[in-house]
């Protein structure tokens, strides 16, 4: 398991060893954490990061799929070059802690049908 900042990672494939705690945590930005995945790709000595989303999210673009991290690693990095995929268990932990509480939340209609309203007697002595 890899920390960094308040997100937790798996890593989930590595080809040519080349996943380094350090250097993924030293260009990790923030701006990642709305992924579900993160490829890793090495070209000329550098690490370049890149962000894809499950293939359930019919929100997410086509080419920002975790089905088309093949494709992105055959056009858009080196030939054989050193590359590295990451799972956001963090991001899936969330939304199963919200899921779960969307469920055991009582809606607010809910809690009013429990509430009993008693009738007021007014004092008609003058």
């Amino acid at each position: 398991m890899i920390k960094v900042n308040n997100q937790f990672f798996e890593l989930l494939e590595e080809y040519r060893e080349c996943f380094d705690e350090e250097q993924f945590v030293g260009r990790y930005s923030d701006i990642l954490d709305k992924y579900d995945y993160v490829v890793g790709d090495y070209g000329y000595d550098q690490l370049r990061l890149k962000g894809f989303y499950n293939d359930t999210n019919k929100k997410a673009e086509l080419s920002k799929r975790f089905s088309t991290i093949q494709d992105y690693l055959l056009e858009y990095c080196n030939f054989g070059c050193p590359y590295f995929i990451v799972k956001n268990v963090t991001t899936e932990a969330q939304k199963n802690q919200a899921q779960d509480q969307s469920h055991t939340e009582e809606a607010p209609e809910d809690k009013l049908k429990d509430v009993k309203i008693q009738p007021t007697i007014q004092n008609t002595e003058d």
